[in-house]
């Protein structure tokens, strides 16, 4: 009966049961190209979610992440460029290197200056953004120009698929380094003391200071994962896209938090897992990807993302005043 109540297994039976309605009003909603491509627009999304989840737990909001992300994969591709560099590892090491120190300005003045979170992010976006757009460019790094040894890790499958008409279906090796990514930081969020400093947090600063929790260390540790989660995000989607363009994702934050509050985040903080974030990313996904199946236009696909996000908060604020009850 507990297993019932966990929101995570009302997230995944109500995600099973729109599966199922989509499938029956469109079946090339269960063909393996769609199924392959439903998994790879979760990695990108996901990366990101498992940042912004980090945040919502300690009671913030994160809407920087985007600008962060476009940043470092804008320069680390530049600098791939102007230096020569055909490696790969370095490139994902500095793009999260840049995600850190933007996310460090975040937490700067969180705990610096006792800020609102929300208020910060929104500067620290619109700071970063203005930056890379004003001073290093707005010029669209293309295939033509794209450090060819990216693409090439991004092509990297787990298996592949040759259909009888010789079209080929491909599962991108991608989603590995997403699990990967959510796997560790489920294990920090409950195994470690710094994982748990984190719940704390959200339930109440001045309870987890209290308790012996350094604060301090805490804000920063949750704002610097979330650049690093948002720089290796950036990086990863530009390798995936075969282009590097400075002014992408626009609006991501929105589909971002939609995802995590879909996926049981208490948007008051202290409750929430990567489990239901991963589930809450699916589902989005799998929402827009079958409004373009049934080629419904842009414009209400983001009425219907508005609509999961007003559904989910409510939801979320309802569960978390019941149980205060």
């Amino acid at each position: 009966m507990v297993l019932f109540r966990r929101s995570e297994t009302i997230i995944a039976t109500i995600l099973v049961l729109a599966m199922i309605a989509i499938g029956l009003v469109n079946p090339a909603f269960w063909q393996l190209d769609n199924m392959f491509s439903l998994l790879r627009s979760n990695v990108v999304i996901g990366i990101m979610a498992l940042g912004v989840l980090m945040v919502m737990l300690s009671g913030g909001f994160d809407v920087s992440f985007p600008a962060f992300a476009v940043a470092s994969m804008y320069l680390t591709v530049k600098g791939m460029l102007y230096f020569g560099y055909v490696g790969v590892f370095l490139p994902f090491l500095v793009s999260v290197a840049i995600g850190v120190l933007c996310g460090c300005l975040n937490g700067f003045f969180v705990y610096k200056f006792r800020m609102v979170p929300l208020i910060v992010t929104l500067g620290t976006g619109s700071m970063v953004r203005g930056f890379l757009l004003g001073v290093v460019g707005t010029s669209i790094v293309n295939i033509d120009r794209f450090p060819p040894v990216l693409i090439e890790f991004a092509k990297a499958e787990v298996f592949s698929v040759v259909k009888s008409d010789g079209t080929h279906s491909g599962l991108t090796a991608m989603v590995l380094l997403y699990f990967g990514l959510a796997l560790l930081v489920h294990l920090v969020l409950r195994h470690t003391m710094i994982g748990r400093s984190v719940y704390a947090l959200g339930c109440g600063a001045e309870a987890a200071n209290r308790v012996g929790f350094n604060l301090k260390k805490t804000i920063f540790f949750i704002y610097c994962s979330a650049g690093a989660l948002a720089g290796f995000a950036g990086i990863l989607h530009c390798s995936m896209i075969w282009l590097a363009n400075p002014r992408d994702f626009v609006g991501m934050d929105l589909e971002v938090i939609a995802a995590v509050v879909l996926g049981g985040a208490s948007i008051f903080g202290g409750r929430g897992s990567v489990l239901g974030t991963m589930l809450g990313v699916f589902m989005l996904v799998m929402v827009q990807n079958s409004l373009i199946i049934m080629k419904v236009d842009t414009t209400w696909q983001l009425v219907v993302v508005g609509i999961i996000i007003v559904i989910a908060t409510v939801a979320t604020a309802w569960r978390d005043r019941k149980r205060q009850a």
